[in-house]
């Protein structure tokens, strides 16, 4: 009989041990992989959850800075040199429905995250063994020894032989997935902390994770793991279903080791320089250049929102206060090629990232961030659910969501939806010209443009010059209006489409800043 508390003291001491030491017992390595594991030791999914509450009793303690200098200081080019060997995958000839690929530390993904495999109930850590990595461009040092890795890879079949990149998760506790056929683009992360807060942002990290070995008829991969950070430790399950769209299942139970008022749930990441609605803040060849176009949201009152996103001249935060939210993401609704005529990059092949609650939120807000760049390598649209009820210290709290990485959302408004955004100059040179188009077979259903109204507003400032084109055949509808900020420097502007007083659209909503 295996006891909790033995279970506990043998998962603390795994986190030790991968955070102070990186000793393993056994050196034995199985068929299944080229690399060292250490000795068994028996698994319990509750020990997680123990392991993270026993982790916030105690004082914080970062993670160790211990790469070596060659690693530190390398170059992106040089990073992504170095590659695993392909003898070396995890689970590559087992025809178990996945692979694994451990990552090797280095440029910025300096910090350590422990792997362990799961089997039968025991847990076995994975060990370092450079001999099982061609360093590319790098030169490593001699006798590394056993410095851990910085996260892994999972793999999954393609249909003719090999594999392909189904999710990574690399770095503080971010990770990303994709659907079959897909660019990797939006980045999801476990947790945020304080992000855009004057104070400072924490980045909790993932310290350990135990991986299930799934079975091919199961189709499923289960990814438990310990996130950890000043103020929060986290038990986390992540449950990957591959298909059509790659599904992940979240569940986590937070621990506040001090007090926090500000934190993210569902958090997601994403690049956009420049779309239609903001195509003239910077000189590029490219018309548009962004992972994402907008964040859809679907509120616990069943009013569906959709928000252009932009890259702002200033930071700009808006928050959408809520109750128990029933869905919100990032889309990628412009498929079209033509639209970003980028041969590297391919924006218009990027997953929309949908997310879907599990259970009552209660009161919140979904939180935007735009921040200013002139880079596509940079993140700079962040969007969570942010908890209105503050976490007391020694406190906890869970949640239970679902991730849609996909093309198109599984859920999706019965109403027309916004087909384009534009913004351009207006008459005079304080005014500002905008062109909303909805589309959709709710539109074929009217008789008479007459019979459809543009709700419209804008606070601070006044609408002027409003005027409506519809097309029956095309199934759209057009408004083109001119906002008129008087001496603001930013206006909440709202649209939505009626029929005999009921919405026959999704609400387009956006922040006006010049």
């Amino acid at each position: 009989m295996v006891h909790r508390r033995d279970v506990l003291r043998l998962a603390l001491g795994a986190l030790a041990g991968a955070v102070e030491t990186g000793a393993y017992a056994d050196a034995a390595s199985p068929p299944s992989t080229g690399f060292p594991l250490g000795a068994p030791t028996p698994f319990d999914p509750a020990m997680v959850t123990d392991a993270a509450r026993a982790l916030a009793k105690q004082p914080y303690k970062a993670l160790p800075q211990d790469l070596p200098d060659a690693f530190k200081t390398l170059t992106y080019d040089q990073y992504v040199s170095i590659h695993l060997r392909p003898s070396a995958t995890i689970w590559a000839n087992d025809n178990i429905g996945f692979a694994l690929e451990p990552l090797h530390r280095g440029f910025a993904f300096s910090t350590p995250m422990q792997i362990n495999l799961v089997a039968d109930g025991q847990a076995r850590r994975l060990a370092y063994d450079a001999a099982l990595f061609d360093f590319g461009k790098v030169t490593p040092p001699a006798n590394l020894g056993d410095i851990g890795f910085s996260g892994f890879r999972v793999l999954a079949p393609l249909e003719h032989g090999g594999f392909f990149e189904l999710a990574t998760f690399q770095g503080a506790s971010f990770f990303r997935a994709v659907a079959r056929g897909q660019e990797p683009g939006t980045m999801a992360r476990a947790l945020s902390i304080k992000t855009a807060d004057p104070r400072g942002e924490e980045f909790p990290a993932i310290r350990s994770v135990w991986i299930e070995r799934p079975t091919l008829a199961g189709n499923t991969l289960v990814i438990h793991a310990i996130i950890d950070s000043e103020s929060v430790s986290g038990a986390y399950r992540f449950t990957v279903h591959p298909g059509e769209a790659t599904i992940i299942d979240t569940e986590c139970t937070l621990f506040a080791r001090a007090a926090l008022d500000h934190y993210g749930i569902a958090t997601m990441s994403a690049t956009h320089l420049s779309g239609s609605i903001d195509k003239t803040r910077l000189d590029d060849l490219r018309p548009e250049v962004g992972e994402i176009d907008g964040l859809q949201m679907l509120t616990g009152k069943g009013e569906w929102l959709w928000r252009p996103v932009s890259n702002p001249a200033t930071l700009q935060i808006s928050t959408f206060i809520d109750e128990n939210p029933r869905g919100f993401g990032f889309l990628q609704r412009d498929r079209d090629f033509d639209h970003y005529q980028d041969d590297d990059q391919h924006w218009e092949n990027r997953p929309s990232l949908w997310i879907e609650p599990i259970g009552d939120w209660s009161f919140g807000g979904v939180q935007l961030i735009e921040i200013p760049s002139e880079s596509d390598v940079n993140d700079n649209i962040i969007a969570y659910w942010r908890p209105k009820q503050p976490l007391n210290a020694g406190s906890d709290i869970s949640f239970a969501y679902r991730q849609f990485w996909c093309k198109v959302p599984p859920e999706r408004p019965p109403l027309a939806t916004v087909s384009l955004s534009r913004s351009g100059r207006g008459s005079s040179a304080k005014r500002r010209r905008f062109l909303v188009e909805f589309s959709g077979e709710a539109l074929s259903q009217i008789k008479s443009p007459e019979d459809i109204w543009p709700n419209l507003s804008a606070s601070p400032g006044s609408i002027v010059s409003v005027r409506t084109f519809m097309s029956a055949d095309k199934m759209t509808y057009r408004v083109l209006f001119e906002l008129d900020p008087g001496g603001e420097t930013f206006s909440e502007l709202r649209l939505v489409l009626e029929s005999h007083q009921k919405p026959i659209s999704e609400t387009w909503i956006y922040r006006w800043t010049p």
